[in-house]
């Protein structure tokens, strides 16, 4: 199945959601949750090279209208990839205040979305859309090989991982990233998106997350 991920909105939204993340990243700073910041700047440098690296170039399965295609998909990546990550990193700490952290960035993707209608009406528009054909099946295999590698090593050697909650985690932030951009009217497809994003695409990596968090909490 053919699934078509596309967006449209105001290029306002960009200025909005810089002003968001510049906050976001001295509330992790000053609060002292720099691992969590750090790996939240490594995601989105790995979103970017994923998105415009794999999609974009070697795919072509990313289109991009209204705006320069890597500086847009740079600023896009870095967005998702600084918010997504962190708030794993968070997750996974068991932060004393995740609750709030996820309640902040969950809204902010709304009220972004938001204010950028509301007052960007006069901006130019940016649509982007990216098949998932030649990739999806790619995906789920790391996916099923993650989650296969945790639940092998609670059967074997009662390793103690916590698969619900790592399930958890991975579906609901990019559950919170889908809906919010379907309810605000951004998203242009529907229904089947959100479930098989929400079930691929953040999830693939938390095995393998999980483990990094493990070790980097070390140090």
């Amino acid at each position: 199945m053919e699934i078509v991920p596309s967006r449209v909105f105001s290029s306002l939204y960009i200025l909005i959601d810089i002003v968001f993340l510049i906050v976001f990243s001295l509330m992790l700073f000053l609060s002292g949750r720099r691992k969590a910041l750090a790996f939240g700047l490594f995601g989105g440098l790995l979103y970017f090279a994923v998105d415009w690296g794999i999609f974009s170039l070697a795919l072509g399965a990313r289109i991009v209208t209204g705006a320069p295609t890597a500086l847009f998909l740079f600023w896009l990546s870095m967005s998702y990839g600084l918010t997504n990550f962190a708030w794993i990193w968070l997750m996974l700490d068991r932060d004393s205040a995740r609750v709030e952290w996820s309640v902040l960035i969950f809204f902010s993707w709304i009220a972004t979305a938001l204010l950028s209608q509301n007052f960007g009406s006069s901006w130019p528009v940016i649509s982007i859309s990216r098949t998932t054909a030649s990739y999806h099946g790619v995906m789920a295999l790391i996916l099923i090989a993650g989650y296969m590698i945790v639940i092998s090593l609670n059967i074997f050697r009662n390793a103690g991982i916590p698969v619900l909650y790592l399930l958890f985690v991975g579906i609901t932030v990019q559950l919170g990233w889908e809906t919010a951009l379907l309810v605000t009217g951004i998203r242009q497809s529907g229904i089947e998106t959100l479930i098989i994003n929400s079930l691929i695409e953040t999830n693939l990596g938390l095995p393998y997350i999980y483990f990094i968090h493990k070790r980097l909490s070390k140090t």
